[in-house]
């Protein structure tokens, strides 16, 4: 885990001179009558907003914005992680693309254990051998051959440009580098382009010029996917992970394909829930949750009150129970019930298992034996909508903050962890939070089990919400707090964001909450009733749009939990 001190997070509004209709997080959601960008760095916003004023689509604008936030925020945007897209059409045509990383060819289920069964020196986290076959070139190359308007190269070539000019870094990249600074020799090729000098680490303000990453992404801008896979790119990827132990070979690189899947879907009070199916455990959680409070009349409970933080936090549980028993990487796990776990009935039986005032128990023997494994908070999501109605919703990632922490010599960019997310011993489950069931084993060209959950709620088949976050495990509980607190507390986007949150996993047995925002009461009475508290100081960063069906207009919000997040439109 990355070990530089978490800063502040800012909570006022900023307003560009340019560009008027942008304004970071807070209460009040960004108003624009064409199109929206809502990302965690204003420039990834603004260029994908420019984007569709060219006449560029939604999936046009989350090429840009992507690979925008590839080179201005290196903890999470990535063209060495993988992730998810969603896509939903204004006239109710959706699908999906899995980019999610895979293991690679010489991957094997016991490769992270020494000769007593255990981990060897956390090298299913940290390391080399932690990197999976990255996905994210692939998957925006494929949404973009079938959905865009605009040509490849126009659409990658905004982050050349501030990758070659440098952008100032914020206090988030300013403590990296400060960390880096002591670590350097761990990690020479990325003290290479994230110090100021070999004896200084970059501040806050301070520019930052990325030149090999540039030269990387013009091949990505001139070739496509194969830029990326194929020719010198590969090349220096795969000479790189020779040279320090790693298993990436270029037959990995070329066997990689990003896939389009049909979403799994469900509805909540009349709305329509689209989201990212299996590697994706998000889609799936997040229906079953609905489906379990929509026998509930929340609005009448109050919002975050005890008796609703009560029923969410039984949603939750019985959830991810589920999620850990059953959810994998399909291409591996043909029996994964999805349709029980999605079902309305199935969510009625659950719901007679709730007790009104009272907490259930998180008990192994009841639930299955299966404990979460640990997943980094730290990822990236934005929502678009373009001037037609379509709409996108992406999260990526390279798993814990930066990755690997390790730049491809050469090439200038992070590498993922995300090897980190299989069940790394077969057969084991722990209290430490390891987990050993089948369904998320390693095994060659298999993707590891995700919480990502960029999601699109539609009226009659046109968007009106497109809202994902960052945040691990808690991903899956930041999107549902946010949806409810639309629908069924009739809270604005920006509202509905910023509002204080919690988490429940199953296991362990404990809520926790941001420390903010619950009066002392409420939280008396929910521990009355039999859960406990921990008390954490942010949950997420999400990005959200939302579309008033009656005047067309377009509300975009920015949590400003996100150091440089913006809503941006036009």
């Amino acid at each position: 885990m990355l070990l530089y001190p978490r800063l502040v997070f800012s909570f006022f509004l900023v307003l560009s001179v340019n560009f008027p209709i942008i304004a970071q997080g807070g209460r009040i959601p960004v108003r624009a009558e064409n199109a929206m960008v809502s990302s965690s760095h204003y420039l990834a916003s603004e260029a994908g907003r420019d984007i569709m004023a060219r006449g560029g689509s939604a999936v046009d604008a989350s090429v840009t914005t992507a690979f925008v936030l590839a080179v201005t925020l290196p903890s999470a945007g990535n063209i060495g992680g993988g992730g998810f897209l969603v896509y939903q059409s204004a006239n109710g045509e959706s699908t999906t693309f899995n980019f999610r990383e895979k293991a690679p060819l010489a991957a094997t289920k016991t490769m992270y254990l020494d000769e007593e069964g255990k981990i060897k020196d956390n090298s299913n986290h940290e390391g080399i051998l932690a990197v999976g076959v990255p996905g994210t070139v692939a998957g925006l190359y494929k949404a973009h051959q079938k959905y865009g308007k605009l040509k490849w190269a126009d659409l990658v070539q905004p982050a050349i440009e501030i990758a070659e000019k440098g952008f100032p870094i914020s206090p988030e990249i300013e403590g990296f580098s400060t960390w880096l600074l002591q670590n350097k020799e761990v990690y020479p090729s990325t003290a290479r382009i994230f110090l100021k000098d070999e004896q200084t680490a970059l501040r806050s303000g301070d520019t930052l010029v990325q030149q090999d990453l540039a030269e990387t992404l013009k091949r990505i801008r001139d070739k496509g996917s194969d830029g990326f896979y194929k020719g010198k790119t590969a090349g220096l990827l795969t000479d790189f992970m020779k040279a320090e132990g790693g298993i990436i070979t270029r037959e990995d690189l070329r066997n990689y394909e990003a896939q389009e899947l049909d979403p799994i879907k469900g509805s909540y009070r009349g709305y329509e829930i689209i989201s990212m199916p299996p590697p994706s455990s998000g889609g799936t959680v997040l229906i079953e949750m609905l489906n379990i409070l929509e026998g509930f009349d929340l609005s009448k409970k109050g919002h975050n009150s005890a008796e609703s933080l009560h029923l969410l936090t039984e949603a939750m549980r019985r959830a991810y129970a589920d999620r850990a028993l059953f959810l994998g990487d399909p291409d591996f796990n043909e029996a994964m019930p999805l349709e029980k776990l999605t079902s309305k009935e199935y969510a009625a039986d659950l719901r007679q298992s709730i007790e009104p005032h009272r907490a259930s128990v998180s008990d192994s023997a009841n639930f299955s034996e299966a404990h979460l494994i640990y997943e980094s908070p730290q990822t990236t999501h934005f929502s678009i909508v373009d001037p037609e109605g379509n709409a996108v919703s992406l999260t990526y990632t390279l798993e814990q903050s930066y990755g690997s922490k390790i730049v491809v010599e050469g090439a200038g960019f992070l590498l993922n962890n995300e090897m980190g997310d299989f069940n790394p011993i077969p057969g084991h489950t722990d209290t430490r939070g390891l987990i050993g069931t089948e369904p998320n084993q390693i095994e060659p060209e298999k993707r590891m089990l995700s919480s990502m959950s960029p999601t699109i709620v539609a009226k009659e088949g046109r968007p009106v919400m497109i809202i994902g976050s960052p945040g691990g495990r808690t991903i899956i509980n930041t999107v549902l707090q946010v949806i409810v607190n639309v629908i069924d507390y009739n809270l604005n986007i920006a509202e509905a964001i910023e509002s204080p949150r919690i988490h429940h996993q199953w296991l362990p047995d404990v809520t926790r909450f941001e420390d903010w925002g619950f009066s002392p009461d409420t939280k008396r009475i929910y521990q009355e009733m039999g859960h406990e508290i921990e008390l954490r100081s942010v949950q997420g960063q999400a990005m959200g749009i939302y579309i008033d069906k009656e005047s067309g207009m377009i509300f975009g919000a920015a949590d400003s939990r996100s150091y440089d997040g913006k809503a941006a439109g036009y």
